[in-house]
């Protein structure tokens, strides 16, 4: 039975969306656009997210919904809207998550620097199950490097959570952009995929060692990383490849890419 779940919605001016949550929590995030989340139940409350002008331009506010709630979703000039959940036990509050209070992290160094923004990570946002951030690559990085699995409960040492990579690429002179994802069988897993994704692409990885996700040279690559599992406690825990994981201890010393970061938490502009 599969744990996470992924829906973009793409809104008309003036359109709206009726969701309901069943039995995931949600969080609702806007990728281009704003847009006012009406929460019907169960508790009512009506949620305004000034969001963003694109994933490359700055971190955005966000929505969570709970277990068993039903909301709308309007914009009033049209955007695009991820909702990421999580199958879960617990109905949490519905709430808000102010841009602002997004931590920015600059991760790796060299050709394999990144920046994530932790939204929803374990330790960053309250959520039963699931667990949720946005990576973005300069052009002709690796990223989700080096290779690594959460497919094993293994307490204190790795986690079991499936994951969905949600994908945009930024154009260049118009010419869309690509990347491409690799994911290796491991011992938990079958799992074996090698794939060109852009914009709007997604790759549900249940097991696997995953990584790298590449990006092409003169297109920045963003991802949205969807993760969660049945174990708790509700943590990030994971194994790096045997064959791969040296390449952190050269990261000490390292110069992140001169690139990075594309922006920071409080640099937003609508």
């Amino acid at each position: 039975m599969a744990s996470t779940a992924l829906r973009v919605l793409e809104l008309a001016p003036g359109e709206s969306y009726a969701h309901t949550c069943g039995d995931h929590e949600w969080i609702v995030l806007p990728l281009a656009g704003a847009c006012v989340v009406d929460c019907r139940a169960p508790d009512p409350q009506v949620i305004e997210l000034t969001g963003r002008a694109d994933v490359f331009t700055s971190v955005t506010d966000f929505a969570y919904l709970p277990r068993d709630g039903r909301a709308d979703i309007g914009s009033r000039a049209g955007g695009r809207f991820a909702l990421v959940g999580a199958r879960c036990e617990r109905a949490l509050p519905a709430r808000y998550g102010p841009a602002g209070r997004v931590p920015v992290e600059l991760r790796g160094a060299g050709q394999c620097s990144r920046q994530v923004n932790n939204f929803a990570a374990a330790d960053a946002f309250a959520c039963d199950r699931l667990i949720a951030v946005e990576v973005l690559t300069p052009g002709g990085n690796w990223s989700s490097y080096p290779p690594h699995k959460h497919d094993e409960h293994r307490p204190g040492e790795e986690s079991r959570l499936e994951e969905i990579y949600y994908f945009e690429i930024a154009p260049h002179d118009g010419t869309p952009g690509r990347g491409y994802q690799r994911v290796t069988p491991s011992p938990a897993g079958k799992t074996d995929i090698l794939t060109e994704v852009g914009s709007g692409d997604a790759v549900l990885i249940p097991d696997g060692w995953h990584g790298p996700s590449i990006a092409t040279p003169g297109h920045d690559m963003y991802y949205l990383n969807v993760m969660a599992g049945p174990d708790g406690p509700r943590e990030w825990l994971i194994r790096d490849h045997p064959d791969h994981g040296w390449i952190r201890s050269t990261w000490v010393d390292g110069q992140v890419d001169p690139r990075l970061p594309f922006y920071r938490s409080e640099e937003r502009r609508p």
